[in-house]
């Protein structure tokens, strides 16, 4: 159920980046989510049909792709990207080190929008 402030949020940002555009209607919301987020598509989809009733959002769809996460290596510094499946065996390809600390791949942003 945390779908639910989240999918709060989005809806709140893009309404107010639609009104400061002058949109009268938004198609479509590209989302970044990150790839350890537990963030289901079909809830967050559920959740926005129900919360943008009325405003001009509604009928909208939600494009969701998953982000790479991304470390920091923490020996040599060099940032690199995984995927969860892999996440078991990633080192840095720099240095070989699987000492590392998670820069991104948790949490959610709105890309873009589609709108009239």
């Amino acid at each position: 159920m945390h779908e639910l402030p989240v999918t709060r949020s989005i809806l709140a940002i893009v309404l107010r980046h639609a009104e400061a555009q002058g949109v009268t209607r938004v198609l479509a919301i590209h989302l970044m989510v990150g790839a350890l987020s537990d963030l289901e598509p079909e809830w967050l989809q559920t959740y926005f049909d129900h919360l943008s009733k009325g405003t001009p959002a509604e009928g909208a769809k939600l494009l969701v792709e998953r982000s790479p996460l991304t470390f920091l290596c923490e020996p040599c510094s060099a940032e690199y990207h995984t995927t969860r499946e892999e996440l078991e065996s990633a080192s840095c390809p720099r240095c070989g080190s699987r000492e590392a600390s998670l820069v991104s791949g948790t949490g959610y942003r709105v890309e873009s929008m589609e709108a009239q």
